[in-house]
């Protein structure tokens, strides 16, 4: 365990903790230290949902999570929504972190806020439905499939625990002042098979970007819950490991 990497791994949205399980067995099973904390109104902290969470909200609860376990040298991984949050933490607590993983994530930039990010279509889109489903509380999960999860055993598994997210965190803004990933090594993973098209306009502004990595995985938007082993193996070499 003492030559073992430090994983935090961040979900995206209507995830929780829970969808990390598959790599986070593997990354334990090689002796690292694997944390996969749920972020306030989702998964098994769906009870906590309310008008007032933000995004800051989740920067705290992952930045939380790091400090209350005196976490240290740090490969901090946000997946899909979950790497606007560790954006935040980098700036948060950089001391702590030792590479930064941007899983098929979305990226804005300081002071914009998710929405800013998407296209409008899509933003329409969402709008709507939180207004339709809950009264603009929250966005209702769309189906598996839209995160590139084909299998029908594993679509079956996503959907049982996906949950409504909280409105709020794409409507405000990113608590930060930049740049993104505040200087420290950083890695952007494209999930390719299929390409979550939502996504396409982020990948272009890294792209141009220098100092960032860049990896392919040929598998969907929930690589960790349809390649978990080669993503396991993918962290662990950012890592260092």
């Amino acid at each position: 365990m003492a030559d073992g990497l430090t994983f935090v791994l961040v979900h995206g949205a209507w995830h929780g903790g829970w969808c990390w399980v598959r790599v986070a067995d593997i990354l334990r099973s090689q002796g690292h230290r694997v944390f996969t904390p749920t972020c306030t109104g989702l998964g098994e902290r769906a009870h906590l949902l309310s008008k007032d969470i933000t995004l800051d909200t989740f920067v705290r609860d992952v930045a939380g999570t790091i400090a209350a376990e005196e976490l240290t040298e740090v490969v901090l991984v946000g997946h899909s929504f979950g790497g606007l949050a560790i954006s935040g933490v980098a700036e948060a607590m950089p001391e702590r972190l030792r590479h930064l993983v941007y899983l098929d994530a979305l990226i804005v930039q300081p002071g914009r806020a998710p929405f800013d990010g998407l296209p409008p279509e899509v933003v329409e889109a969402r709008r709507r439905a939180a207004a339709e489903s809950s009264g603009s509380l929250s966005l209702p999960p769309p189906p598996a499939a839209a995160f590139g999860v084909l299998d029908p055993a594993d679509a079956a598994w996503v959907e049982r625990r996906l949950t409504p997210h909280p409105l709020g965190t794409y409507e405000s803004k990113l608590p930060i002042r930049g740049p993104v990933g505040n200087g420290l090594p950083r890695t952007y993973v494209d999930c390719t098979t299929p390409s979550y098209a939502t996504l396409d306009g982020v990948k272009d502004w890294v792209r141009r970007q220098p100092g960032w990595g860049w990896r392919e995985m040929a598998t969907g938007h929930d690589a960790m819950v349809s390649a978990p082993g080669p993503l396991a193996r993918l962290l662990v070499g950012l890592g260092g490991g």
